[in-house]
């Protein structure tokens, strides 16, 4: 019998009640990385909904770290604080709740969205950025080449932001490798040009990952669940490739890494990206095959898409970005699309459809 989109799945410490994950969104609506009602209404509507898993947009751990002044972060107390009714009220509607820990690089000190600056200086409220090599990403400010004390002390930082993370309850820290962010900076040679122990080789490319995915993991002491998101591949020539993710993502699972949640691109501009419904599901698969449970993301839209690639083993969950912004509530449509039985809300029972379609 093959598995369903709303099977349980079962992880050392943590078991969710399907597979339909809401996946981290940047909302760019922070104040001094200070979660407020936005985020608190924004993170609500999903539990509401009855997701099973949500996870929390980009978070840094520490100020340099934010795509944007708007973006979350995790590098005090004051900011911990702020997440805490969040998570609670998850656990008040049984959805689970991570958060994506962050840190930008070399894409770093851009301009929220909607604003009129892209790249911000420093009298716009912008920062110095930093990457593993001086090498800026198209339109954006020159980085700082991290030293390896600096590295080191990130490593540092994202262990601090971890036990934040866990001491106000969330069930899973996610390490943001993807996306041409910093870890994905140093993972590929189209962005890493060191020459030291950091770069050249895979080895060295992957350290900066490997010892702080294996810091997390030691801090957290299997009491948290512990997901890792990458980028499989650079869809250019001469870069990151499926075939080092795989490397990785098994290396990674030695570590107590529970699940990769599997994207692809972000790091090159320009790159020959074909997009289209499902387009990096294959990349999910591939690790899957290699022994690691993974999650699909990426234009899956409709319930009998996500429900295709869990009954033909092509990931171990889907995570959904645009369906779940259009309707918050998307878990329970996508139920009923199927002809599935989920516990509503009591609040909002009324509102559910019978088996004949029609509204009680």
């Amino acid at each position: 019998m093959s598995t369903s989109l709303f099977d349980p799945i079962s992880f050392s410490n943590l078991i969710l009640r399907n597979r339909l994950w809401v996946s981290p969104m940047c909302q760019y609506s922070a104040i001094d990385g200070i979660p407020n009602a936005w985020h608190q209404a924004h993170y609500g509507a999903f539990a509401q909904g009855r997701a099973a898993l949500i996870m929390v947009e980009a978070t840094g751990v520490v100020p340099e770290a934010r795509i944007t002044p708007g973006c979350l972060g995790l590098w005090n107390d004051e900011q911990a604080q702020a997440f805490k009714p969040i998570v609670e009220f998850a656990h008040l509607n049984g959805s689970a709740i991570g958060v994506q820990l962050a840190h930008a690089g070399r894409k770093a000190s851009a301009g929220i969205p909607w604003s009129a600056h892209r790249v911000l200086d420093q009298s716009q409220g912008g920062w110095q950025t930093v990457a593993p090599s001086p090498l800026a990403y198209p339109g954006m400010n020159q980085p700082h080449e991290l030293n390896i004390q600096e590295i080191t002390q990130l490593t540092d930082d994202f262990v601090a932001a971890t036990l934040r993370a866990q001491e106000i309850g969330f069930d899973v820290i996610e390490i943001h490798a993807a996306h041409g962010y910093l870890f994905h900076q140093f993972l590929s040679p189209l962005s890493n040009t060191r020459t030291d122990d950091y770069g050249q080789s895979f080895e060295n490319r992957t350290r900066f990952l490997i010892d702080t995915v294996a810091a997390v993991s030691a801090a957290l002491q299997g009491k948290t669940t512990l997901f890792v998101r990458i980028s499989a591949s650079d869809w250019t020539e001469g870069g990151w490739s499926i075939d080092e993710s795989i490397q990785l993502s098994q290396k990674l699972k030695t570590l107590g890494v529970e699940l990769i949640d599997v994207s692809s691109g972000g790091n090159v501009h320009g790159a020959a990206i074909t997009a289209g419904p499902g387009f990096q599901v294959p990349f999910a698969t591939a690790i899957k095959a290699a022994g690691v449970p993974t999650s699909a993301v990426g234009l899956i839209d409709s319930a009998e898409q996500a429900q295709a690639i869990i009954q033909n083993g092509e990931a171990d969950a889907v995570m959904i970005g645009r369906s779940f912004l259009r309707n918050p509530h998307w878990t329970l449509e996508v139920a009923e699309e199927l002809g599935l039985s989920i516990e509503w809300p009591q609040q909002y029972d009324r509102a559910r459809r019978n088996p004949k379609g029609q509204i009680k």
